[in-house]
């Protein structure tokens, strides 16, 4: 595994799942595909994400399922 040299700002994979209610890996890499999150760093085996995004995106699901 990857050591965890991620710049501060930024979520791994597996720390972005669980900002996002537990999805699955292929839940996360659907959320790419279609251009709903963004990867912000990291390489294509262990991508990172921006706080700022999976925060938003993990708020607008929040909402979603609440209406």
């Amino acid at each position: 595994m990857q050591s965890l040299n991620i710049r501060p700002g930024h979520l791994t994979a597996h720390q972005a799942r669980q900002v996002l209610g537990g999805i699955s890996a292929g839940a996360l890499r659907n959320l790419v595909y279609r251009g709903r999150l963004q990867r912000s760093g990291g390489t294509e085996r262990y991508p990172y994400y921006a706080v700022t995004d999976v925060t938003a995106l993990a708020a607008e699901r929040d909402q979603r399922q609440s209406a």
